[in-house]
């Protein structure tokens, strides 16, 4: 059984996307936990629910749609860390740099308290006015969120791994997943899912195209792929595929046509003395962009052109310098042509500078592009009113480098900004400024008839909103202290929670009654640190939170004093229990911890205490030693002194990157240009950088922006279009095909155009094949198969002539079905066992060992296949077909002909032509024929070669498997 679940993203608005499979077992598969630019935690509420149950999560792209929301999970939701979650090492890397520049750029992102929580704070029900204030919660440090992304699993391409199942998941009974190519961003997936003979194919977000730095996806084997799907890709039992976007207007002339728009839309602005804004993801499809931006600027600085001497390009983000370091690495991951045309290269370098081992330099090793890492930086480049280019995160031009860069250019006409990408147009009373943007450019083009996209003029007035944080003040601080108390209170007293992870408390109260004694002092240490910090911030604030008996449940006999009474009545469980809370001992490797000072002579208790008496009032204490709690520090002056001297890490040191490593990022100087960051400059934007500490409130401010600056739109989304899926579902052939993450529009229209080409080849009117679940509705898309697990006896076994295909074993099988009794099937292996054992032990011993053995075998029945009896075997004059097993790819058959010197091409889809006389088919069934008759071929004597070698060749690559 198969059951699918989109939790976001299935005929709605929203880009982001979150899927749940559950096969047989119980076995759930999260695919993406995406977030969309509102950063809206009612959009992971129904993930949150699935978190107890997960077995495994897997994310396809490093963009906010597909991970967004991980950071946040981690940080927030403690159990969702122990989930295994697999991805590529291109995913892992640029997911890790998308994140740390969003929660260093998006106050939003941190997410607010709800309301619902602030309202039963005592602050509120006080009768405070001005409603409740918009408190973040505390984001994720650039270092937590790099120790998150280390937890995932990596994977290469068509690497088959079978994962490991979550501490409260079911045993996953040999599931197997394998990552594909996607084509849509660096290390993008296509997973392929494999359970029993469930056959599962999750692709969204996929793009076909061949690009500058990207392959195409990889049904047809990717770059330099042949007319066939790939094996693992073919005929899945159901196959999962993304509408986003199929209804865009194809763009005629491919990738070479669309670069051209964009290079001639920047010639044009950057030519009249303007800037250029391209708004772009952090770390995906920025790449492409970049790259294509670094080779017009070389062509045109190698042509002497005067204007792009004085114009400038720049790759702003906060991680720009981290995403180029982590794409010069993974120059494996991009197109075969683009790693063939750098080795070429710089072999040709090595060659002229006579050999010297130097660095190769990668595609990404830019020389006109500069990086701008600090909002100081951009300031200083953007005051310069200098012509140029300003690559910026993020495309909703709501966080980021490009929502500031914004700020500055909207009122000059001359400047120019691309939309990349088509935002999403949410139905909320407060659209993104791009959404407002695309608005504009669509109804000025409305009445056009042209094809190539056209600079409008904005003309308008935009309402926007400018987010920025400040630390809480004094009223409002405790309302923060009694949300997190009350969270944690309520943690740690909910009744029926299977994990201690989410339960700190439970843990102080409960570690006595925990099976978990084998643990190590390490995760000792850290219970008890968690179990010591919320016991204090309970007792600390007892007095302000107004915690109802209900709460408490039954520990109110333990928290409430003068209560010693507790109804069990209609209880179940704890509730019927009294409370009992043991401290547990630690313990390391060596056994129990011993404190020395318990084992103390008296006279040198008496020595102690009179040292402690004799220093008295002095305050003074060796090093080492312990201080009173009501001994006063000594070093708090000194603390307090040094405090103000310490220095402000700037975001690149926090990042572990050294002056050297900014250089050769492209911070610094190169080709003799002036470089644009400054001594100064650096110490001025190290003290901006430094992140904000202890909790913040977010404040928003309504801004109009009147705009005067030309829009226009070039697509660099780089996804399928519908024509794609025309081409490619006929050959894959999926049994059943579900269509999520995208518009209702999209996802109906594809779902007709669907439902055509797979009920004319499927030939299947009577069944549904086409299934389009909204967010939160179940489907059960998994195929009914007369397949059973049977048994083989030993003596069967020892008649059987294995032959092997594709590494799988094949053999014809005639023999009779009959019911086993279990414990007879495990006589005869222990039986076989115990004659292995006899050479190496004693008789008397091996006799004890069966006696257990037997004695300890439940009778179940079984079904076995074994050998026909001699007398229905001989009475038997039926004779078993040979059959024909394998898959013989015609391209195969090809260069075996030509190895055999035979002359043979193709001559359309599916057709192979040899020596102009015999013509090879395959039907989308798999099925060969072979036309022709036995003529002369070229060159040779024997007129049945031809045809005979061919249909030679084909057996050759077929196993033949007869009965008998």
């Amino acid at each position: 059984m198969f059951t699918f679940t989109p939790l976001l993203g299935a005929q709605a608005n929203s880009t982001a996307s979150q899927s749940l499979l559950e096969l047989d077992g119980g076995v759930k598969v999260l695919i993406d936990v995406g977030w969309d630019d509102r950063f809206d935690v009612g959009y992971l509420e129904a993930l949150e629910e699935q978190i107890p149950s997960l077995s495994i999560v897997l994310l396809t792209h490093p963009t906010i749609d597909h991970l967004g929301a991980f950071a946040h999970l981690c940080k927030h939701v403690p159990q969702f860390k122990s989930i295994p979650v697999y991805a590529t090492s291109p995913v892992i890397s640029l997911g890790r740099t998308l994140l740390q520049d969003l929660y260093t750029s998006a106050p939003k992102a941190s997410t607010l308290v709800p309301e619902t929580a602030l309202a039963e704070a005592t602050y509120l029900s006080n009768g405070a006015t001005g409603g409740a204030p918009s408190i973040l919660l505390q984001p994720p440090t650039t270092e937590e969120i790099a120790g998150y992304f280390t937890l995932i699993n990596p994977l290469k391409y068509s690497q088959p791994t079978q994962p490991i199942a979550s501490p409260f998941s079911p045993s996953l009974n040999g599931l197997t997943i394998t990552a594909y190519g996607a084509g849509h961003t660096l290390g993008g997936t296509i997973w392929h899912i494999q359970h029993g003979l469930e056959s599962i194919v999750y692709a969204v977000d996929w793009n076909q195209a061949k690009e500058n730095t990207l392959s195409g996806a990889a049904w047809l084997g990717g770059s330099g792929g042949g007319a066939e799907i790939l094996e693992p890709l073919r005929r899945p039992t159901a196959l999962v595929c993304s509408s986003k976007g199929i209804e865009r207007p194809h763009i005629t002339g491919g990738r070479k046509k669309r670069d051209d728009r964009l290079l001639e839309a920047v010639d044009k602005a950057v030519s009249a003395g303007g800037t250029v804004l391209i708004p772009s993801d952090s770390s995906a499809r920025i790449l492409e962009l970049s790259y294509i931006m670094e080779q017009f600027w070389r062509r045109k600085n190698s042509s002497n052109d005067e204007t792009y001497k004085n114009a400038k390009v720049h790759l702003a983000s906060r991680t720009a310098g981290s995403t180029l370091r982590f794409a010069r690495s993974m120059v494996e991951w991009m197109d075969d042509s683009l790693v063939r045309d750098m080795e070429a290269a710089n072999d040709a370098q090595k060659g002229q500078r006579g050999g010297e081992d130097k660095v190769d330099q990668t595609p990404f090793d830019f020389k006109h592009i500069k990086l701008i890492e600090r909002k100081a930086r951009l300031e200083k480049v953007l005051s310069a009113n200098r012509p140029g280019v300003i690559l910026a995160s993020d495309t909703s031009l709501e966080w980021g480098f490009s929502a500031d860069a914004l700020q500055r250019l909207y009122s000059n006409p001359k400047n120019l900004i691309i939309l990349t990408d088509e935002p999403a147009q949410t139905l909320s009373s407060e659209p993104s400024l791009s959404s407002a943007l695309w608005q504009i450019y669509r109804a000025s083009i409305k009445n056009t008839s042209s094809a190539t996209p056209q600079v409008v003029p904005a003309n308008a007035s935009v309402a926007t909103q400018h987010i920025s944080t400040i630390p809480l003040s004094s009223t409002e601080l405790p309302i923060y202290q009694q949300y997190l108390a009350r969270r944690r209170q309520v943690q740690s007293t909910s009744q029926g929670q299977s994990s201690t992870l989410l339960n700190a408390a439970e843990n102080a109260d409960d570690d006595g009654t925990s099976s978990a004694s084998s643990s190590s002092s390490e995760d000792d240490d850290e219970q008890q640190g968690r179990a010591l910090n919320v016991t204090a911030t309970l007792q600390q604030n007892k007095r302000k939170v107004n915690l109802t008996d209900a709460d408490l449940g039954i520990n109110i006999l333990l928290r409430k004093k003068g209560v010693f009474d507790y109804d069990v009545r209609g209880k179940r469980g704890r509730e019927k229990m009294f409370p009992f809370a043991m401290k547990r001992g630690r313990e390391d490797d060596y056994g129990e911890v011993i404190r020395a000072e318990e084992y103390r002579r008296a006279e040198e208790r008496d020595e102690e205490v009179a040292e402690v008496e004799e220093k008295g009032a002095e305050g003074k204490r060796e090093v080492g030693e312990k201080r009173r709690w009501d001994d006063p520090a000594a070093g708090g002056a000194r603390k307090a002194e040094g405090k103000g001297s310490k220095r402000v890490r700037t975001g690149a040191e926090a990042r572990g990157l050294t002056s050297s490593t900014r250089g050769a990022e492209g911070d610094g100087e190169a080709n003799g240009e002036e470089q644009v960051g400054s001594e100064s400059e650096d110490e001025e934007d190290g003290v901006e950088e430094a992140l904000p500490e202890g909790p913040r409130k977010m404040v928003v401010k309504e801004v109009t922006l009147e705009l005067r600056l030309g829009i226009t739109h070039v697509d660099f989304s780089a996804l399928h279009e519908k024509r794609d899926l025309q081409m490619l579902i006929p050959l894959i052939r999926p049994r059943k095909l579900v269509i999520t993450s995208g518009t209702e529009k999209e996802v109906m229209s594809l779902a007709e155009d669907c439902r055509t080409l797979l009920g004319e080849e499927d030939g299947e009117g009577k069944g549904k094949i086409v299934f389009t679940p909204k967010i939160g509705e179940t489907v059960d898309v998994s195929v009914d198969t007369n397949a059973w697990s049977v048994k083989l006896s030993q003596d069967l076994v020892k008649k059987l002539a294995w032959q092997s295909v594709k590494g799988l074993g094949v053999v014809a099988v005639t023999a009779r079905l009959a019911v086993r009794n279990k414990d007879e099937g495990a006589k005869q292996e222990y039986n076989l066992e115990q004659q292995k054992k006899k050479l190496k032990m004693g008789k008397a011993d091996t006799e004890e060992q069966k006696i257990d053995g037997e004695a300890s075998i439940e009778v179940e029945s079984e079904p076995v296949l074994d050998i026909m009896p001699a007398t229905a075997a001989m009475g038997s004059t039926k004779i078993t077909q040979p059959i024909h097993v394998g898959d013989l790819r015609l391209s195969d058959l090809r260069k075996l002909m030509q190895a055999a010197g035979h002359v043979a091409e193709f001559r359309g889809e599916g057709t192979l032509l040899v020596d102009g006389t015999v013509i090879v088919r395959k039907t989308a069934g798999g099925r060969i024929h072979v036309e022709g008759g036995a003529y002369m071929g070229a060159g040779r004597y024997d007129p049945t070669l031809s045809f005979v070698d061919v249909r030679r060749k084909i057996y050759e690559g077929l196993a033949v498997v007869a009965g008998g």
